[in-house]
């Protein structure tokens, strides 16, 4: 009786210790995995993007973006569809089909003098139109007038324009975050991704740590729109940022250094706004300052040499398209 009693608990101490391990195995298991992940990059490492908004705004921003993109100091930017520079971008990037361009998707005219109005005739979209018949100014504005249908109907002509100049887009983001304006939006906005085949800036909300921050970030991430995203069909980002600004150059380098060692693990998507030094574009943004040392600050061997020190991966949407259709066999 007693052997029997011994072999008994020992038999339920293995099984309990098997048990364990396995609930261990299955949590591990279980543990999300980033998107850098699934596209085949190395698990823990920080696979960024380095991404120039505004091409297309004016000549300088697209004097700029080209040369950081021929340098390969960049590896992405987006033109804005209605602005004066935007054909000049798209016949550049036809030109250059090895490199990636995109659409800055654009509902917001915010400068004080230097405006635009939208690309769908005005009559179509008269709540995304403001007194002066441009663009809204500010976010809130988009928000409060225009109706999700009048959104659509806008990013599709936006497209549709760089669809005429012979260009599919490599991508599709959002100026100044509008499409992530509100929940109603942001669904028009990716599902239109979806219709085209074109990748969106979606970023991955499943992850509650990511949810929350943006969320606190001001966002309308809500629970719907959690759950729309993960019928996104498309490949998305583990996070998102911008460049932040800097008192002096050095300042803004070392900024972007400490921006760099804190991102998580995962493929990440840093925007900036290059442009060029002139009286224009002094006239047009008070931010032209910033504009210029991010036009400078990605070809200084000093942040190159930190990049390469830090073990970063660098790619671009083409990039994780190929790894994306690769995947999905």
């Amino acid at each position: 009786m007693f052997q029997t009693t011994m072999i008994f608990t020992l038999f339920f101490i293995v099984s309990c210790a098997a048990k364990e391990e396995n609930t261990g195995k299955t949590e591990t298991a279980k543990k999300p995995v980033t998107w850098a992940e699934k596209l085949g990059y190395p698990a823990g490492k920080k696979v960024i993007m380095l991404h120039a908004d505004d091409a297309g705004m004016c000549e300088e921003a697209n004097i700029a973006v080209k040369q950081l993109l021929l340098d390969g100091h960049i590896q992405s930017a987006a033109a804005m569809p209605p602005c004066p520079w935007f054909e000049d971008m798209i016949e550049w990037a036809k030109a250059h089909p090895r490199i990636d361009v995109g659409l800055h998707l654009t509902l917001t005219s915010e400068w004080k003098t230097y405006r635009w109005g939208p690309v769908a005739p005005a009559e179509d979209v008269p709540g995304l139109i403001d007194e002066e018949g441009k663009l809204w100014h500010e976010v809130p504005q988009v928000v409060q007038h225009a109706t999700p249908e009048e959104v659509a109907r806008e990013v599709r002509a936006q497209i549709e324009k760089s669809l005429a100049m012979g260009y599919k887009p490599d991508h599709i983001d959002t100026h100044m975050g509008t499409l992530y304006g509100s929940p109603e939006f942001a669904k028009e906005f990716l599902k239109i991704a979806m219709e085209y085949g074109i990748p969106a800036n979606a970023i991955n909300l499943s992850d509650s740590v990511v949810a929350a921050h943006f969320k606190a970030s001001g966002y309308p991430v809500s629970d719907e729109l959690i759950q729309f995203m993960e019928s996104y069909t498309l490949p998305k980002l583990d996070f998102f940022t911008s460049a932040p600004k800097g008192d002096t150059y050095e300042h803004k380098v070392e900024a972007f250094k400490q921006l760099i060692k804190s991102l998580p693990a995962g493929l990440t998507e840093i925007i900036f706004h290059p442009s060029i030094e002139t009286d224009n574009i002094k006239t047009i943004t008070a931010s032209w300052q910033q504009r210029e040392w991010e036009a400078k600050m990605f070809a200084d061997p000093d942040l190159i040499k930190f990049f390469e020190d830090e073990g970063i991966i660098f790619t671009n949407w083409k990039e994780i398209m190929k790894r994306f259709e690769k995947m999905e066999k």
